[in-house]
C-alpha cells in the first residue's frame, strides 16, 4: 500500500521516511526481525594509507550479494520491486508522482530504503540523474543516496531504483576531503564547480562538487560521454554513484567500473560483489569465513580488479581536461 504523497518541492521526505520505518517496524514482523539482526553484525576495520575501510559481516545480504542478475535469472522471477509483487505488509511513500519510497527489508546498516520508479523500466541513470540529485537534496537531513548500475551491483537491473542509508555510514563520506586535498590527484577548480579524479583512493571515484544542479548535470554528461567511448555504444557504462548534499552543495561520487565481480567470487574463495557501498569503503561480507580472510592486500586487489585501469582513467581525465581547461 502506497500512502503519503510527497511533491517534488517538499523537503519533509527525510522525516516522512524516518516515520515510515518506525511504522513498519511496529507492524511488519519480517522487517523487524532483520533490523534486530543488525545488532549481531561484525565489523572489521582495514586501513590503506590514510583511508579507512569497514568490512561488515551481514549474512542477510547474501540474497543481494549473490543475486542472479543474468537474463535468464531475471526472466525466471517476478519483479520484486513492482507494486503488485510487494509483500502485503509493505507500505510506501509516493514521491513526485514518479517514485515510491520503501523500507528495505534486508538492511545493510542502520536505516535503509529503496526508492523505486512507479513505472517498470530498466535500471539506467540516463534520464534519471536529475531525480537522484533532487532526492539527495530532499533526503539530506538524515540520508545519503546511491545508485548501482545494471551490470555492477543492482540486484534488480530490470526495475529502476535508487537506495538511501543513514549519512556518514560510508567511510568515504568522512575521507573525501582528504582526497580532494591530495595533490597527487587530478583536480579542476572553477568558480561554479570542482572535479577531482581521485586515483589515490582504491575505488578511483570521480568527485563532482557544486551548489548548482545544472553544473553537476553538465559534468555528469561529460563523464558519461567519455565512458561511452570505452563501452559498447548500446550499453550503459558500468558505474556506481554515491550522492550527498551538505551546506547547499552536492557531492557526486562516480565510480567507473570494468568488472562486476572479482575472480574470487566466481571461484567461491570470497563472496564479495562490490557495489556503491563497497566502492565507498563499506564492504559487505555475507559469510563469516570471508570476513576472516579479507585483509588490506586482498581488499586492494579486489578494488583493482573491478575498477578502471590506469589507461582508461587517463582517457577520462583527458576528456575532463578538454572540457574544462583547454578552451
Amino acid at each position: 500500500m502506497l500512502t503519503n504523497k510527497i511533491e517534488k518541492n517538499e523537503f519533509r521526505l527525510a522525516d516522512e521516511a524516518a516515520g515510515l520505518l518506525e511504522m513498519q517496524l511496529a507492524e511488519w514482523e519480517f522487517l523487524k526481525a532483520n533490523y534486530e539482526k543488525l545488532a549481531d553484525i561484525i565489523a572489521k576495520e582495514i586501513r590503506y594509507e590514510d583511508y579507512k575501510f569497514i568490512a561488515l559481516h551481514n549474512p542477510e545480504r547474501i540474497k543481494s550479494t549473490a543475486a542472479d542478475v543474468s537474463d535468464s535469472g531475471i526472466k525466471n522471477r517476478k519483479c520484486f520491486l513492482c507494486k503488485e509483487n510487494l509483500p502485503v505488509e509493505q507500505r510506501g511513500i509516493v514521491y513526485d508522482k514518479k517514485y515510491y519510497l520503501l523500507c528495505n527489508p534486508y538492511p545493510v546498516v542502520g536505516k535503509h530504503y529503496t526508492i523505486v520508479k512507479l513505472k517498470h523500466m530498466p535500471q539506467q541513470i540516463v534520464g534519471n540523474i536529475e531525480d537522484l540529485l533532487d532526492l539527495t537534496r530532499h533526503m539530506s537531513k538524515y540520508f545519503t543516496l546511491f545508485y548501482n548500475g545494471p551490470k555492477c551491483g543492482a540486484s534488480a537491473p530490470d526495475h529502476m531504483h535508487f537506495q538511501a542509508i543513514e549519512k556518514k555510514k560510508m567511510p568515504l563520506e568522512d575521507d573525501f576531503k582528504k582526497l580532494i586535498g591530495d595533490s597527487r590527484n587530478f583536480r579542476i577548480d572553477k568558480s561554479r564547480i570542482s572535479i577531482t579524479a581521485a586515483e589515490t583512493y582504491p575505488g578511483k571515484p570521480v568527485i563532482v562538487e557544486s551548489e548548482h544542479k545544472g553544473e553537476i548535470l553538465k559534468a555528469f554528461r561529460t563523464i558519461l560521454n567519455g565512458l561511452k567511448k570505452i563501452y559498447e555504444p548500446k550499453e550503459e557504462p558500468m558505474i556506481n554513484i554515491v550522492s550527498t548534499y551538505e551546506g547547499n552543495k552536492w557531492s557526486l561520487f562516480i565510480f567507473p567500473r570494468r568488472e562486476h565481480r572479482p575472480a574470487e567470487f566466481y571461484s567461491g574463495e570470497l563472496i564479495v560483489s562490490p557495489a556503491a557501498l563497497d566502492m565507498a569503503g563499506l564492504v559487505i561480507v555475507p559469510r563469516k569465513e570471508d570476513l576472516d580472510k579479507i585483509d588490506r592486500d586482498k581488499l586492494i586487489d579486489i578494488y583493482k580488479q573491478v575498477s578502471f585501469t590506469k589507461e582508461y582513467y587517463e582517457f577520462l581525465k583527458k576528456k575532463l581536461f578538454e572540457k574544462y581547461i583547454r578552451v
